[in-house]
This record gives C-alpha cells, sequence and structure tokens, in this order.
C-alpha cells in the first residue's frame, strides 16, 4: 500500500526540503528558528517511518527505496543551502564534502549491489553517524541566533559536530566500499565460473 502512514512520513521529509531552504532566507532570528523547526520535524519522521512502518506490519519496497532517498536528499539540500548562504565556510567546506562524496558513493554501491540481488545492511556506526550529522545540521541552522552554551557557540557546536560527522563517514564509507569490492569480486568471480562451465558444455 503505497498512502500508509510510514510512506505519508517519508514523503512529508521530502516535501519539507524546500521549506527549509525558503525559511532559511527570512530575516534572522525568525528564519533561523523557523527553517530549524521545520527540519526537527522532518528528523523526527526518519525515527517514526521505520518504527510505525515495524509495528503495524507495514513494510513496502517503496518505502525501503524513498527512505534512505529522502534522508539524503534532506542532508544534501541543507549543506548546500549551508554553505550558499556562508554559515558553512572556508575549511569547514571539507567535512560537508565529505559527507556528501560518501553519500554519492554508498547510493551507487547499493544501486549495483541491488542489481546482483545482494543488499547492503546499514552498520550501527553509520546509524550513529546519521544521528550526529543531523543534530550538528540542526545547531547550524540555528546559527547566530541560537544561545551559548559554555565557552562555545551554538554555529562553533554545529561546526565542531560537522567535522566529527565527516570523520566518522570515512570509516563507514570506507566499511561499506570495502563490503561493496567483496561482494563485486565475489559476483565476477561467480560469472567466470559460470562462464567457463557454459563454454565446457558446448565444447
Amino acid at each position: 500500500m503505497i498512502f500508509n502512514v510510514p510512506n505519508i512520513l517519508t514523503f512529508s521529509r521530502i516535501l519539507a526540503i524546500p521549506v527549509v531552504v525558503g525559511l532559511v532566507f527570512i530575516d534572522p532570528p525568525l528564519g533561523n528558528w523557523l527553517a530549524f523547526s521545520v527540519y526537527a520535524s522532518a528528523c523526527i519522521t526518519d525515527f517514526f517511518d521505520g518504527y510505525f512502518a515495524r509495528a503495524w506490519h507495514q513494510q513496502s519496497k517503496l518505502g525501503r527505496f524513498l527512505d534512505p532517498i529522502a534522508d539524503k536528499l534532506l542532508v544534501a539540500a541543507v549543506l548546500l543551502m549551508l554553505v550558499g548562504i556562508d554559515r558553512v565556510s572556508g575549511l569547514t567546506v571539507i567535512p560537508a564534502a565529505i559527507i556528501l562524496c560518501r553519500e554519492i558513493l554508498v547510493s551507487g554501491l547499493r544501486e549495483f549491489l541491488a542489481g546482483v540481488h545482494v543488499s547492503l545492511p546499514v552498520s550501527r556506526l553509520a546509524k550513529w553517524k546519521t544521528t550526529l550529522q543531523l543534530i550538528a545540521l540542526g545547531f547550524l541552522l540555528v546559527g547566530e541566533a541560537g544561545p551559548d552554551f559554555g565557552p562555545f557557540t551554538t554555529l562553533q557546536i554545529g561546526t565542531h559536530g560537522l567535522w566529527v560527522a565527516a570523520g566518522i563517514t570515512l570509516i563507514t564509507g570506507l566499511d561499506y566500499l570495502v563490503a561493496g569490492l567483496r561482494h563485486i569480486a565475489e559476483s565476477d568471480r561467480l560469472e567466470a565460473e559460470q562462464s567457463k562451465s557454459n563454454s565446457n558444455k558446448t565444447e
């Protein structure tokens, strides 16, 4: 069923992306907090769509397809928008680029492996990475409009969090790459054996 609650929540996360981007351009501090509010609501749906799908036995192929895409679109859009308004600038563009490149890498691996009927499960470390990444982006959305936390401003916490998330991203990205290449090598070996077997049969 396409329009069940989990899928609707996933769709809402995708629809929230242009809203978040648009709200950022409202004058601060109102725009900062409005953008953060919509973004936080979208992040919450990331938990509840999976929870409801499992609890109500409404897991579907569409949901499994859309859920990771919605996450990646939200993260990519917010990162690009933050770079565009110079809230992420200078050396902090590096972790942003690392995160974006990793998402592209993993998406490409998943697409290829799906073609050979091999799944690439999400690791626990990758889940922690995603959580930290979403929190860091939330702090960056609030930016200068947020309160100070001891010696650190909201913007500084978001920036440091982004660097940490990028470090974990490199680790999980390497893990996925190694696992993907292992599956690819195994697939090539099986195809070669199958081809050799077919060749022997025709001789």
